[in-house]
């Protein structure tokens, strides 16, 4: 059975809010949501990127994320990278992409700033 566009909607949004909270529960920083959604030959819908503070704290993140989503929505993403060195982590759930940096290396690649025209949600940091 196909999906209505406001049920799938839903459930990207439903994604979405899971992983922010995947972020939030080990204090994850400078999390920012970009809507790709209405940009030409964007790969995915959404990308979320946040930082870590240590390769300990992005590779907790990730794992975060994919707890949480595996439990809430039993959804767990389609291809995972970076595992390995914890420096930048991607996790693929096809219409959302997160992004989980160690600081240094968010800036040097700046996807904002790559994908500047995208709509743009900065969520406050939990301290």
């Amino acid at each position: 059975m196909l999906k209505t566009f406001e049920e799938k909607e839903n459930e990207t949004q439903l994604l979405i809010d899971s992983i922010i909270d995947g972020i939030q529960d080990v204090k994850g920083k400078d999390i920012v949501i970009l809507n790709l959604s209405e940009l030409p030959n964007a790969i995915a819908d959404f990308f979320i990127i946040c930082s870590g503070d240590s390769s300990t704290q992005v590779e907790s993140a990730a794992q975060a994320i994919v707890r949480r989503t595996r439990k809430e929505l039993q959804e767990k993403p389609w291809h995972q990278e970076g595992t390995r060195n914890a420096e930048w982590v991607l996790l693929d759930y096809v219409d959302v992409v997160v992004h989980v940096f160690y600081k240094g290396i968010r800036d040097f690649y700046n996807l904002e700033g790559l994908w500047a025209d995208a709509e743009r949600i900065d969520i406050p940091n939990i301290d």
